[in-house]
């Protein structure tokens, strides 16, 4: 523990804590100021910490001339889906692992976690040519089916780690009473579980929602590109630079996120620190 009685430790503890939020949030003041600034501002070799005329042409811009919805609509749809589905995958399978006994239950859980040993690069050599001989590639099922491939192991070991502290005794009173496990599990474990579930829930999505090599690589289709690929190869290409549009799309595709994750946070956090102390 830190001693911050003396006054010049608590000016080191300040100093440091704004050297960090300065480290931290200068990125998303410099998007804010990029975005709000002409073209001339823009490009100046030295350039300027606050605009000095404020626009909003690159906002409008993105909104009518891009597909910046249709790039919305395409990462919900996939994003949503894959969290959805793999939060449910993760409940069954972190339960299954948690509350009962059977052979192979452990090398089973290790062999799936050790599929985060691998880069990203390296599972997707492997799950393109099977995506291309089960025909998904170009397909939202076959970029769904990738992001459910990497997330799962981490999200059953999460739900796993949590269900491993919910006492056996409320498991044998529901059994007692004559309750079958899948109603133990519906009525009486998932109940008490929504903090963890939540948490698993954002973290499939988030993964999903900041993926670009696996978007970039499956889909080819612009009408089924997602945020990633889509702004990238909109305004930033081989002939095109447009960072004050680039800026001002990354806000307005980011502000849902942080709009949900604020009202989620509470759960989140709640879900994190779930199971961590017997």
């Amino acid at each position: 523990m830190f001693d911050l009685s003396s006054r010049t430790a608590k000016i080191v503890f300040g100093l440091t804590l704004a050297l960090i939020g300065f480290y931290l949030f200068f990125p998303i003041y410099w998007m804010i100021t990029s975005s709000l600034k002409g073209n001339e501002e823009l490009y100046r070799v030295i350039p300027t910490w606050f605009p000095q005329q404020f626009t909003l042409a690159h906002y409008w811009s993105a909104i009518a001339e891009s597909k910046l919805l249709v790039y919305l609509s395409n990462s919900l749809i996939t994003s949503g889906s894959s969290a959805t589905i793999n939060t449910i995958l993760a409940l069954y399978a972190g339960y299954s692992f948690a509350k009962y006994r059977y052979f192979g239950r452990q090398p089973i859980m290790l062999f799936m976690l050790s599929a985060q040993m691998f880069p990203f690069g390296l599972l997707l050599i492997s799950l393109y040519p099977t995506m291309s001989n089960l025909g998904l590639l170009d397909t939202r099922p076959g970029l769904i089916l990738s992001y459910i491939v990497f997330a799962l192991p981490v999200a059953t070991y999460m739900l796993y780690s949590y269900f491993t502290q919910v006492p056996d005794e409320l498991i044998d009173a529901a059994r007692a009473d004559g309750a079958s496990d899948l109603r133990i599990f519906h009525t009486i474990i998932m109940p008490i579980s929504i903090p963890p579930i939540i948490t698993v829930f954002l973290y499939s999505f988030m993964w999903s929602w900041n993926d670009l090599l696996y978007s970039m690589t499956i889909i080819v289709s612009d009408d089924k590109r997602t945020i990633g690929p889509g702004l990238l190869l909109t305004y930033l290409n081989e002939t095109n630079a447009d960072w004050g549009g680039a800026m001002a799309a990354s806000l307005m595709v980011s502000l849902p996120i942080v709009v949900a994750f604020m009202f989620l946070q509470r759960y989140f956090i709640q879900g994190v620190t779930a199971g961590a102390v017997k």
